[in-house]
């Protein structure tokens, strides 16, 4: 079941997919920040979900930006996380292959 269109132009040039896979004090997170665009998408794998959980200053810094923010389910389930904020969403491995196709371009932090 898909939740977005095919792919996803803004002003000429694809959107990128950010996925990230670093703890909440890594410099990955701060820079992956900084590099997300108005229209990109960020996913939350491994130990970057633990920056989902509510209330949680890095919480905080995904929910400021204007990226599309999602967390895979396995990644927050191996970690013991049973809460993430509301406007994250969860997606499970076929969300995660829906986004690699909806965004062609994919960048990784670790």
């Amino acid at each position: 079941m898909s939740y977005w269109p095919a792919t996803i132009t803004c002003w000429g040039s694809e959107v990128v997919l950010h996925t990230l896979n670093a703890s909440a004090d890594s410099s990955a997170l701060r820079d992956c920040l900084a590099a997300l665009g108005p229209n990109d998408a960020l996913l939350l794998i491994g130990d970057g979900a633990y920056t989902a959980i509510p209330g949680t200053p890095a919480c905080q810094s995904l929910l400021n930006t204007s990226a599309s923010l999602y967390v895979l389910d396995s990644a927050a389930a191996a970690r013991g996380i049973t809460t993430v904020h509301a406007d994250i969403t969860v997606v499970d491995g076929e969300g995660f292959v829906e986004l690699s196709e909806r965004f062609p371009r994919h960048m990784a932090w670790y």
